[in-house]
């Protein structure tokens, strides 16, 4: 089986309502940027054979009013990944909002309760974070939360091992190239200021793109043990 599926992962639209972590701010493509990128998949796709899909991290509010209305109008649809301890803040997903999304045919995921280092977290960390954060979106939502991202894309053995025992069904990181789209492990690639899908995405589903990703996820499954 051969690594085809490129996962991308955007972080908000247009700009930011609120302040942002230092840094966060270069993480938001403008919303005629994300329209393109939309509206060129089904070619990259066909031309590639590849799979593309589309992920947000942290639950900022242009998930709803931006990036839904348009995944819809290309019928397409997406995954969020939500932290608890934001919902409902300005300039951040509601609960109700995020039902609404559901019921368009989104995905809701956990992204931790505090976007901290997962690596760094002790006994009551990995608690807060693996299990209340999932707990607390699905007591919003109303339904179960199996998928996880990682926040800032850091991980050690521990780290997925943890998620491993926590049961989630699918772990999401910043981890570059294409992946296996069946993988438990699941790389993608983050979307920055400045992104071009004319020049950017077709340079990552090439043949080289697709060997790189099929030998690094053995690598991975020998690393990590997952």
């Amino acid at each position: 089986m051969l690594a085809r599926s490129l996962v991308l992962t955007f972080h908000g639209l247009n700009e930011p309502i609120v302040p942002m972590e230092e840094g966060a701010e270069r993480y938001f493509v403008s919303q005629s940027c994300f329209e393109r990128m939309i509206s060129s998949l089904d070619e990259l796709e066909s031309r590639s054979g590849c799979l593309i899909s589309v992920t947000f991290d942290d639950g900022n509010l242009s998930d709803y009013d931006i990036g839904v209305p348009r995944l819809l109008d290309a019928g397409r649809t997406g995954q969020f990944f939500v932290l608890a301890g934001r919902i409902g803040q300005k300039g951040f997903l509601s609960g109700a909002q995020m039902r609404e999304m559901i019921a368009c045919g989104m995905t809701i995921g956990s992204h931790g309760y505090d976007h901290v280092d997962w690596r760094k977290l002790d006994g009551a960390g990995r608690q807060r974070e693996y299990f209340d954060a999932r707990r607390r979106i699905e007591d919003v939502i109303g339904i179960e939360v199996n998928r996880v991202a990682i926040p800032f894309g850091a991980f050690d053995r521990r780290v997925l091992h943890g998620l491993k025992a926590a049961g989630y069904e699918r772990v999401y990181t910043s981890t570059a190239g294409l992946c296996l789209e069946s993988s438990w492990f699941q790389p993608r690639w983050s979307v920055r200021r400045g992104f071009s899908p004319d020049r950017d995405l077709p340079r990552r589903l090439g043949p080289v793109s697709i060997a790189k990703g099929t030998a690094y996820a053995l690598l991975r499954r020998v690393r990590y043990r997952i």
